[in-house]
């Protein structure tokens, strides 16, 4: 791959400490575009659907706990099946398993489309989660791959965190504009972009390598006890708001999670070639960012949650209205995220974190305000502004801090794993913000909905403080161990990490 760049991309910066400037060719951008394009799509689905759910639920009959699944199919299916993708990109190559994701998707979003009855939507919508699970770790595995560690990567990541990001804005507004047209829109729209996206990775992604000749192993014992063990935990969370958290069927639930996963342990543990090295959970800038991005989407999917019930159902917006209120956070994303990636250096990740982590906690504290006349400009708006600005220094820091010394072979598991943190994280925050909106059943007043409103996002702001004390505290521990390797390393040894 023909990327260039005047300076090293990896070791000590030039005279003045300034990283200079990263060239790439037509093939490399049109490239990023394809990949950050599928990432884009896999966002925009699942806000898309979201939108056009209580239509969907219209048209069938459905009833509340049904409709549901609309939403928690796509979770299912993308949060079950991702370590699994993550490690057959490893196994099998990134772009046939990129380009496999794509084409699944393509069918998940023409069965939801061509529907007709609401069981199809769901079946539409898990496998095009089963999809996404597919592409999201490969796509960020040929990013990672193809761009060398240090400036160049990093802008690449910036780019790929706005385009994703985006999409998890944009989606808002495609999603209220489409839907007042027809729900069937926010399906069959993925169809072409899957489609195009395709064609443009057989084109513009290089192929994978040859295999070597030695014998694989692809662990058939570790994928299916994962994968299942992953299915019902995110059923289980889906389920637990309307089951009961302390319900019978709930505990048999994760219980049955705890064994999978501890059987899953078991065989990685004796495996030739596992299908997750067990000992990649030791590194402590993976797990770290994971947790992360439990958080980073989790808190932003339930802030969203939140504010569409209070600008549709407290407020009477339409669904088009909510969408352009929404539309700032996404413009923001797409300004701030491409360049998010060349601060990287002068400020590291862990700071990035913190300062997009901390405008989060701001943000959510400025729409405590939120009441029954409440000004969009003056309350609302101030709060999406700092999401707008904070959620591309948390996302792209949090990427290139989880690849960060990951080997090359375990690239599209280690993607797989900060895939799961954030498709984990916002299942399990969107699920505990539920059950603290929830009244006592029924439509509630006015009174009653605006004090639920306060109470899921008070969780929220817990969540976002949690966080930012935890960078803060690994930051500080960081600062300590290398003060400490100066004192005991030899005389000229460089013990610094820019990226730290």
């Amino acid at each position: 791959m023909a990327v260039t760049n005047d300076a090293p991309a990896t070791g000590p910066l030039p005279p003045g400490g300034q990283e200079r400037k990263v060239h790439w060719g037509l093939r490399e951008w049109l490239m990023l575009v394809v990949v950050c394009g599928a990432f884009s799509l896999d966002a925009l689905d699942n806000i898309m659907v979201g939108i056009a759910t209580p239509q969907i639920k219209d048209e069938f009959d459905m009833s509340t706990s049904a409709a549901q699944w609309v939403v928690s199919a796509y979770v299912l299916g993308f949060g079950g099946f991702l370590l699994l993708g993550g490690r057959m990109s490893d196994l099998l190559g990134r772009r046939r398993v990129f380009i496999a994701g794509l084409a699944v998707l393509a069918v998940g979003s023409l069965v939801g489309g061509l529907a007709t009855s609401g069981l199809l939507v769901i079946v539409g919508r898990l496998v095009m989660g089963i999809g996404a699970a597919l592409t999201a770790p490969s796509a960020l595995a040929i990013v990672i791959g193809n761009f060398p560690e240090g400036p160049q990567r990093n802008r690449a990541l910036g780019i790929y965190t706005a385009c994703g990001a985006v999409g998890y804005s944009i989606g808002v507004v495609v999603g209220g504009g489409l839907t007042e047209a027809s729900w069937r829109w926010t399906f069959v729209l993925s169809v072409p972009v899957a489609l195009a996206a395709l064609v443009g990775a057989l084109v513009l992604v290089p192929k994978d390598q040859a295999h070597d000749g030695t014998k694989r192993h692809y662990d058939a014992a570790g994928a299916v006890t994962v994968t299942a063990g992953m299915l019902l935990l995110v059923y289980a969370i889906v389920q637990a708001p309307s089951e009961g958290w302390a319900s019978g069927s709930t505990l048999v639930l994760f219980a049955l999670v705890a064994v999978l996963l501890a059987a899953f342990a078991f065989i990685e543990s004796r495996a030739p070639q596992p299908l997750l090295r067990l000992g990649l959970l030791r590194n402590k800038s993976l797990v770290g960012a994971s947790l992360i991005a439990a958080a980073i989407l989790g808190t932003y999917m339930s802030y969203q949650f939140v504010g569409s019930l209070y600008l549709q159902s407290y407020r009477g917006w339409s669904p088009l209205e909510m969408a352009l209120g929404f539309l700032p956070i996404g413009l923001l994303i797409l300004t701030f995220a491409p360049r998010a990636g060349k601060l990287i250096g002068p400020i590291g990740v862990r700071w990035m974190i913190f300062g997009g982590m901390l405008a989060y906690t701001v943000a959510f504290l400025l729409f405590l305000r939120i009441g029954e006349g409440s000004s969009y400009w003056t309350v609302v708006l101030p709060s999406m502004v700092l999401i707008g600005i904070g959620f591309p220094f948390a996302f792209t820091a949090a990427n290139v801090l989880a690849t960060k010394g990951v080997d090359e072979s375990e690239q599209g598991l280690a993607a797989g794993i900060l895939q799961t943190g954030y498709q984990v994280g916002a299942a399990v925050v969107l699920a505990v913000v539920t059950v603290r909106m929830g009244g006592e059943g029924g439509e509630p007043s006015p009174a009653l909905a605006l004090s639920g409103y306060h109470r899921g996002t008070w969780v929220i702001i817990l969540i976002a403080a949690v966080s930012v004390l935890a960078v803060v505290a690994a930051a500080g521990t960081d600062r300590l161990r290398g003060k400490r390797a100066t004192r005991t390393a030899p005389a000229g040894a460089a013990t610094a990490d820019a990226g730290e």
